[in-house]
């Protein structure tokens, strides 16, 4: 099968079954949406969205956590992975907020990844969720099911399965689709045991198929 029917496949099966979606995670505003996807990197939304109401109760805006103690944050988020990590960079987005951009994240991606705690994939999926950019963020749900299902071949790096997706999807589908490729691989195409049995891509995924010829 050819790359451009697998993709053609993949967008209308979801443009059908899933017409709405979006990220799990909870948030009012960019600031706070800002904060949970830093918290989730390699960890789940779900308990991203435990820490979350108590920070924001004590770190309400971007100018409070601009000056807070990181031993205080550090133990309202010590529940989520690597909190060391993310108490300095959530500090440190917020000064960075506060100080050069008059607290408001800037719209051009590249900018936003001169902020602390903000790489590529978090930069996509801010620019994507907020400014309505054109772009896909490539997380590690994204990353490995978009190569089961065979709409990336041989990328050894989010930013080449970045490239390789943005190619054949269309942009004023790409923010959904970034959210279909996560929930499909938190729910359906899971790590360790993938539920084909129940996967309504499997008459054109290569794992899929792949695996049933042999």
């Amino acid at each position: 099968m050819r790359k451009e029917e697998r993709f053609r496949l993949f967008l209308d099966y979801f443009k059908l079954h899933r017409p709405v979606a979006e990220t799990e995670l909870s948030y009012r505003d960019p600031y706070q949406l800002a904060v949970a996807v830093i918290l989730s990197a390699q960890c789940t939304d779900k308990r991203v969205n435990i820490i979350t109401p108590p920070f924001f109760q004590v770190f309400p805006d971007v100018h409070s956590l601009a000056e807070a103690d990181p031993a205080k944050v550090f133990e309202l988020i010590k529940s989520c992975s690597y909190p060391n990590n993310k108490t300095r960079n959530l500090v440190g987005m917020a000064k960075s907020l506060v100080e050069n951009y008059n607290g408001i994240l800037p719209p051009d991606i590249d900018e936003m990844q001169k902020i602390p705690g903000i790489g590529r994939k978090t930069a996509n999926v801010l620019a994507s969720v907020i400014y309505n950019k054109e772009v896909i963020a490539v997380d590690t749900h994204v990353f490995r099911v978009s190569a089961r299902i065979g709409l990336t071949s041989n990328a050894k790096n989010p930013l080449q399965a970045e490239q390789q997706l943005i190619e054949h999807i269309p942009g004023n589908l790409r923010s959904i689709a970034h959210h279909w490729l996560i929930l499909h691989g938190r729910y359906v195409c899971v790590a360790r045991k993938p539920k084909c049995g129940e996967c309504g891509l499997k008459t054109f995924c290569k794992f899929y198929l792949t695996n049933q010829a042999t």
